[in-house]
């Protein structure tokens, strides 16, 4: 799920990224007339080509194999180790929205001012219109920091705890229309999210990501 800042799918503070991945998946030949001509379901890549005119998701890879991650008892705390607890999650809702195309989870816990978060939730969407995508990862390897940040009087409120973690990303199989791409390659990158107390429950109001490539 993690495409890169080189692919432009990442936003930086307040920034707003490119909407789609700007490398193109190859095209998979169309489906030869001896398959259409039997009867028999086209196919493109190996994978069968649905009514729609998009691939079929394999039912070993579907939507319904994968659980909504549960808030854990420790994300419920208006405490620094409650911010992290409830920043993992956060990531991990982003994950889960990759792999089933339910993006409501992700934008419930996300202030509607988060650029960040109406990003993925719009590239999410666009990318299940017309297709799907499954074996998106993402492991937190380690707890950078967890830090109070002042409030800025916009888009910082009060209460606010900056969450900054190593994570590392495979992107798995993403269907568009009549193509694929995967990715399996793991890679690294730091991941900080700005987690706010507020309702009774902590919030994302900011996010960014860096891979470590770029920070060299």
């Amino acid at each position: 799920y993690v495409n890169g800042v080189a692919e432009g799918w990442w936003p930086a503070w307040g920034e707003r990224p490119t909407v789609a991945a700007t490398t193109t998946p190859p095209i998979y030949p169309a489906p030869t007339a001896s398959a259409t001509a039997s009867g028999e379901a086209s196919m493109s890549g190996g994978y069968q080509i649905g009514p729609d005119g998009v691939l079929v998701r394999p039912a070993e890879h579907a939507a319904s194999t994968y659980t909504k991650p549960e808030l854990p008892e420790e994300a419920k705390e208006n405490t620094e180790r409650g911010a992290e607890a409830a920043a993992k999650h956060y990531l991990a809702l982003i994950v889960y929205a990759w792999n089933t195309g339910d993006t409501q989870p992700l934008a419930d816990m996300s202030a509607p001012t988060s650029k960040f978060a109406s990003t993925y939730v719009r590239n999410i969407d666009d990318l299940y219109t017309n297709g799907w995508a499954y074996e998106t990862s993402s492991v937190v390897d380690q707890v950078i920091s967890v830090e109070p940040i002042n409030p800025n009087g916009t888009d910082v409120p009060e209460g606010s705890i900056l969450v900054t973690l190593h994570i590392s990303s495979r992107d798995g199989v993403k269907c568009y229309g009549l193509r694929t791409k995967d990715n399996t390659e793991e890679y690294g990158s730091t991941m900080s999210f700005i987690m706010s107390w507020n309702n009774g429950k902590w919030m994302e109001v900011q996010g960014k990501v860096e891979a470590d490539h770029a920070q060299s």
